[in-house]
């Protein structure tokens, strides 16, 4: 094995070192997460509130690996944002901008945090309100939350299978269309789960369908590798004519976030206004010959500051950033994360989750209880209740140490099983 072979293979979740650095750039955007919403009050600035986040994702991570020989790379691995209502995503205010929260607002926060580039994401959702969420903000929440199980069981390895009784097998045959390759053996049917990225894309929308919803277009869930936060298997939520990806199965190893906006509108957000976008990630691949010398300015620092991970402008100069990020864009020099909107009057509720593909199963390392739901709609499809009935973890059945691979194991799902969620269904428990 060459070096370089070596290295790769030191760099996924093979080594014990990178689940930790994983596991623990999560347990701080946890933390981070779990802040920023205690501090989440009517007239509260939102730049404070994405601030007070992003704060304390480069204290805790400063604190980690101080006395490693090789000096690791650590802190914010996306700027926090704090999107509401019909706002859909990305809106992480200037420090001269006087937005606050009122009342009833739907709250959508959004985060990263990295160590060594191994990055882990989350976004949740909240009404600014006392006692349950009723109405349509409950349906809107409970789609993405519940299309967010759906898609937990579902991005797995193709290699991996489920098992049903036959007494199931026969219940629920020909409702769910993403059971694949049934083989009956010793009594037991396995059904081989799907593997592709399509697969996941057609499940979220029927789940959002269940709440008379919509699934928002544009948004994609990335593979992640490290320094990488959009690797190139994605899982496009809503295909259409003029926006395909190439079709990819899902394998042991391999480390995701999980990406769901709903909206109980159109699901087809626009930008209004270009001067919102304050979120940029460096194009490392382009090149050009800035003509300002407040572009060339700002372009330095980031390239210092931000050589990779996505960053907010209001870590720079505000006066030379509104100059030189134009020109930076404009060149392609700067990938922009630009604020979308639906239409007013719509809600638009956001979950996000970073998934570890593990041996035994798919570890969802962030995320946060939700408020008490009581949706007006309730999922009724009974493919859509098998597919939160699947666990999403393995383990060997036969009792006793056996040793790795010997002939005669099984596998079974373990009870982590989801329930959809319906007027009698309490959120927080999900």
């Amino acid at each position: 094995m060459s070096d370089d072979e070596r290295e790769e293979k030191e760099l996924d979740l093979t080594s014990p070192e990178v689940v930790t650095k994983y596991k623990s750039a999560a347990e701080i955007v946890n933390k981070a997460l779990q802040l920023v919403l205690s501090e989440c009050k009517p007239k509260a600035k939102i730049v404070d509130l994405c601030e007070k986040g992003d704060t304390f994702i480069r204290e805790q991570t400063a604190s980690m690996y101080k006395n490693s020989k090789k000096k690791i790379e650590k802190g914010i691995g996306f700027p926090s944002c704090i999107s509401v209502n019909n706002m859909v995503c990305h809106f992480s205010p200037l420090a001269s901008n006087e937005s606050v929260l009122e009342a009833g607002d739907i709250i959508k926060i959004d985060m990263g945090c990295h160590i060594d580039g191994f990055i882990a994401v989350v976004a949740h959702t909240h009404v600014l309100q006392e006692g349950p969420v009723t109405g349509r903000a409950a349906d809107v929440i409970a789609a993405a939350n519940t299309a967010a199980e759906v898609a937990l069981r579902l991005v797995r390895p193709g290699k991996k299978s489920t098992c049903f009784t036959p007494s199931t097998y026969t219940s629920d045959k020909g409702a769910n269309p993403l059971w694949l390759n049934i083989n009956i053996l010793d009594g037991t049917v396995y059904k081989v789960l799907p593997s592709k990225n399509k697969d996941v894309s057609d499940a979220i929308q029927k789940v959002a369908a269940a709440y008379d919803c919509k699934i928002v277009e544009g948004v994609l869930s990335h593979q992640m590798k490290q320094y990488v936060i959009d690797a190139n298997k994605v899982v496009l939520n809503v295909p259409g004519p003029d926006t395909r990806v190439d079709d990819a199965e899902f394998e042991e190893n391999e480390v995701y976030a999980i990406d769901i906006v709903t909206s109980t509108g159109e699901g087809k957000p626009r930008l209004l206004d270009e001067k919102e976008t304050t979120i940029y990630k460096r194009a490392v691949d382009k090149n050009y010959n800035l003509k300002m010398k407040a572009s060339r300015f700002i372009f330095s620092e980031i390239s210092q500051k931000f050589p990779i991970m996505p960053f907010s402008a209001r870590a720079l100069d505000e006066k030379r950033a509104r100059l030189g990020l134009v020109e930076c864009t404009n060149h392609d020099l700067l990938q922009p994360y630009p604020v979308l909107h639906e239409k007013p009057g719509d809600l638009v509720a956001h979950i996000k989750f970073t998934v570890l593909l593990m041996p035994n199963g798919s570890d969802r390392v962030t995320s946060h209880p939700l408020q008490e739901l009581q949706p007006t709609k309730s999922v009724d499809d009974p493919g859509v209740k098998a597919w939160l009935a699947l666990g999403t973890k393995t383990k060997k059945k036969g009792g006793g140490k056996k040793k790795k691979g010997k002939k005669g194991d099984k596998t079974e799902e373990t009870t982590d099983a989801a329930v959809p969620m319906d007027e009698t269904t309490n959120g927080a428990a999900a």
